[in-house]
């Protein structure tokens, strides 16, 4: 009965970090290939091998690491830290960097150059913050840290994917029903099957049986066809560095934040009984990201949270060396392409709203309660960009161009443009800002102020312009820029001179009270 339940738990802990790694590859090609049309062949072909190259690399050094572990303390049940794709910035730079930069483009291959380019400069930030994880959460509170990922895992991550259940609702609601039940309700399906394994499938037959009897629209007949694809090494991406320039605002808080994730998750594994060096499980999760990047990957890797639950379910270092030999290595022979084809997004979309949840309550969770409202702050941005990632498809369908607005609607896509533009940095400092001033701290609160307004003239937050793209400041015409920074600076004003002033002793008392 044990060796019975430690198989089922290896399964379970491997079909779980798989299915995970699986679902953001399914979603990031669907994202580029549907909302952007871009070219099918060249993610199946490239972008998935080379990705699917870090999590090889990353999941054989956290398999290694765990039997170094074992080998040390001589103790049986080490279970080795989960690493795979970081699920918010792989949505994000698919919405926000690569299916923008082809559209601007209409080149494909320039796009996947930009996608790399973006995750070398992810895996540099990363590489320097793990040297710096400790100062960085010092001086950025963790409304700001987690709040503006939590935005992304509201909106991109819990929002967009019911908008892909209501596309195809008989399959969405079933795969729902069981992975919620599951994961949430911890409710257990006959013969200890797994909840999310039991959805993919069943929901992936249930959009064959629909799509051949006529009842999906946009149903095509998949291509059971598989081609060997090996990631091939490359430089030739480095061309495209200073096109990326723009994409910093993105490139640097991502970093960061699976940096200080990857804090976070040593620490709970240390505190389930694995005590894993912090420094090596960063450096892996930094140079497996810019190993993939060098191979044509487009997303980062990093430790997954939830070691203690793995640890619970009996998983040692068999998931992880699992994980990584099936997703490497099928990628290779373009099995891991075929499946990405195969499986429909309604199947795995509440996987993401699910972990988009759990983003979100760990958010508030981590965060000291009274900084609640500098984390819902830190919302905002991200909002901004989902309605202008929405709107950009319909103004784009219709061919309506700004000019082609009423002044009024042409203001108000200006200011979403805006407020859009670098959102995850914008939340990040929102959040910053934000918690100081609830600490009764202005002073620290203006220097997030004015280093709005500095990030503002330059584009790297705020940016003027529908590409997001950063600038010199007075080679624009416009003078927007200029007016927001304005405001920046005239807010940081306010706070240094309330700084000066006495505290309000009654600023606890709510104004309902």
């Amino acid at each position: 009965m044990r060796d019975r339940n430690k198989f089922w738990g290896e399964t379970t802990a491997f079909l779980a970090l798989f299915l995970d790694n699986l679902g953001v590859l399914v979603f990031l090609s669907a994202i580029l290939i549907f909302t952007f049309n871009y070219p099918a062949e060249i993610i199946m072909k490239r972008m998935i091998p080379g990705t699917a190259l870090g999590v090889l690399f990353g999941d054989l050094i956290y398999t290694w690491l765990a039997l170094r572990l074992k080998k040390k303390t001589g103790r049986s049940d080490v279970t080795a830290m989960p690493l795979g794709l970081d699920t918010p910035s792989s949505i994000g730079l698919a919405y926000a960097v690569i299916g923008p930069a082809y559209v601007a483009t209409q080149d494909a291959v320039l796009t996947w150059h930009i996608g790399m380019a973006t995750l070398f400069m992810i895996g540099v930030v990363k590489i320097v913050t793990s040297f710096l994880g400790g100062f960085v959460q010092r001086i950025i509170p963790r409304a700001g840290l987690l709040g503006s990922i939590a935005g992304v895992g509201l909106v991109l991550l819990g929002f967009l994917p019911v908008i892909d259940i209501f596309n195809e609702v008989v399959v969405g609601m079933t795969a729902l029903g069981l992975i919620f039940a599951f994961l949430l309700g911890r409710l257990e399906l006959p013969g200890r099957i797994p909840g999310v394994l039991a959805a993919v499938l069943l929901g992936t037959g249930l959009h064959f049986a629909l799509g051949f009897y006529g009842y999906l629209p946009e149903f095509q007949k998949p291509v059971f066809e598989m081609s060997l694809s090996l990631p091939v090494f490359s430089i030739g991406f480095l061309e495209a560095l200073p096109r990326t320039v723009q994409y910093l605002p993105l490139a640097i808080p991502f970093g960061i934040l699976t940096i200080i994730g990857g804090i976070n998750n040593t620490e709970s594994a240390r505190l389930a009984g694995d005590e894993y060096r912090t420094r090596d499980i960063l450096l892996t999760e930094a140079l497996t990201s810019l190993v993939a990047a060098f191979f044509g990957g487009v997303a980062q890797t990093t430790p997954y949270i939830g070691h203690p639950a793995y640890k619970k379910m009996g998983a040692t270092y068999w998931y992880t060396l699992l994980t990584g030999l099936l997703v490497g290595l099928s990628s290779m022979i373009g099995l891991l392409s075929l499946i990405v084809s195969i499986i429909p997004r309604a199947a795995l979309a509440p996987i993401f709203m699910f972990v988009g949840f759990e983003i979100v309550r760990q958010a508030y969770r981590e965060s000291p309660p009274e900084h609640s409202e500098a984390v819902s702050f830190s919302f905002l941005p991200v909002i901004a960009s989902l309605v202008m990632i929405i709107l950009s498809q319909f103004l784009g369908a219709a061919d309506i161009t700004p000019d082609k607005l009423p002044p009024r609607l042409a203001t108000m896509l200006q200011s979403l443009t805006v407020l859009s533009n670098g959102f995850i940095m914008t939340a990040l400092l929102w959040g910053g800002m934000m918690s100081y001033i609830i600490d009764r701290k202005p002073r620290m609160a203006s220097l997030y102020a004015l280093t709005c307004a500095v990030f503002t003239l330059f584009g790297i937050i705020h940016s003027v312009l529908p590409s997001g793209e950063v600038y010199l400041p007075w080679r624009l015409a416009s003078d927007i820029h200029y007016t927001v920074a304005l405001g920046y600076t005239l807010l940081a004003g306010i706070f240094l001179v309330l700084g000066n002033g006495r505290v309000n002793e009654e600023a606890d008392v709510s104004p309902s009270g």
